[in-house]
């Protein structure tokens, strides 16, 4: 077999009868681990080449000796859960996993970030937070070359380049790639806001809404369109003004073919093709199809003139007509 050095060490003891006795031993060139039979050493040898020979015929998980697959398929696949939690009715197969249940009820954090101080209950959250220090990202997409600091994050990543959407709305069926963007989505039918502002008390489904709308008691806009200079609160906003520089207008209207540079501006457009006029003046009953249209026209009945001349302090109802105006000075 190819593989490490064998190296066999012959020494002489005395049995009880102080009979001599030749016993050899098998050394593991690797780490130096000494071994009585061939066969135990190699068993050891998988540890060093990761060979893992024995499969689950349930599962597919993979042991590198035997006694390693049947105690999981004992603990996994006999459906026994021996060991009963005292605070809730959950049960588990091993005491090691009833051990690691028992922090979400005592709030035990024994393991704490040396960098930054923060507490985990369990060894591998805090394996998985020194990563965001060291700015490591060890998982990488083979398609794309993207790296993520989890191997979970990796393997949601990959369902957008399959189309994989493993994760179904149980109330009306749409299908998620990520689970994350189930759960999301889900408080649109139960109407939970669990994000609350700390400030005025709005709530939000998701997170990133709430700290969008922070920045509206901070002021804080931190991002910058790199054409103009002018700063926005999102970063879909900037992309959004951005349009105006390049032109572009990807939202296209099915029916006459107009295209708008928003996907809002094409919703309100396609109104005039449905005919629907659900906004009505409660003056002259005449009806529209968008609510600033009736605005606009209920300055007919108030006499409201919000546009005003900077030259000669002329006022107007409408915006086009101070434009035309102004076209004046320009002659």
């Amino acid at each position: 077999k190819d593989g490490p050095t064998l190296s066999r060490n012959t020494y002489s003891t005395q049995s009880h009868v102080f009979a001599e006795q030749s016993i050899e031993q098998f050394i593991c060139s690797h780490c130096g681990k000494s071994f009585d039979c061939f066969s135990a050493y190699e068993t050891h040898q998988q540890i060093h080449s990761g060979e893992k020979p024995y499969s689950c015929d349930k599962c597919g998980e993979s042991f590198s000796n035997l006694s390693n697959l049947k105690r999981h398929e004992r603990n996994f696949h006999s459906g026994k859960k021996p060991f009963g939690c005292t605070l809730c009715d959950k049960s588990f197969s091993k005491p090691s996993l009833l051990k690691k249940h028992q922090v979400v009820h005592t709030g035990e954090k024994p393991y704490s970030c040396d960098i930054c101080g923060k507490s985990f209950s369990y060894m591998y959250s805090l394996k998985s937070h020194q990563i965001t220090h060291s700015g490591e990202k060890p998982f990488t997409c083979l398609q794309c070359g993207t790296s993520f600091t989890k191997k979970t994050y990796l393997e949601t990543h990959q369902n957008t380049h399959t189309g994989q959407k493993p994760f179904s709305c149980p109330h009306c069926g749409k299908r998620f790639s990520q689970k994350s963007n189930l759960k999301a989505h889900i408080r649109v039918h139960t109407g939970e806001k669990p994000f609350r502002c700390d400030e005025c008390g709005e709530c939000f489904i998701h997170a990133n809404s709430l700290k969008t709308h922070k920045q509206l008691h901070t002021g804080e806009k931190p991002y910058s369109c790199d054409i103009c200079g002018k700063s926005f609160s999102r970063a879909t906003h900037v992309k959004i003004h951005q349009r105006i520089h390049t032109g572009d207008k990807p939202y296209s209207c099915t029916t006459c073919g107009k295209s708008f540079s928003q996907k809002g501006y094409l919703k309100t457009h396609q109104i005039f093709h449905s005919g629907i006029k659900d906004f009505k003046c409660l003056v002259c009953t005449k009806s529209f199809s968008q609510a600033s249209c009736l605005k606009k026209h209920q300055r007919v009945h108030t006499g409201e003139k919000p546009f005003g001349c900077d030259k000669c302090g002329k006022c107007f109802s409408y915006l086009k007509s101070l434009k035309d105006h102004k076209c004046m000075y320009l002659k």
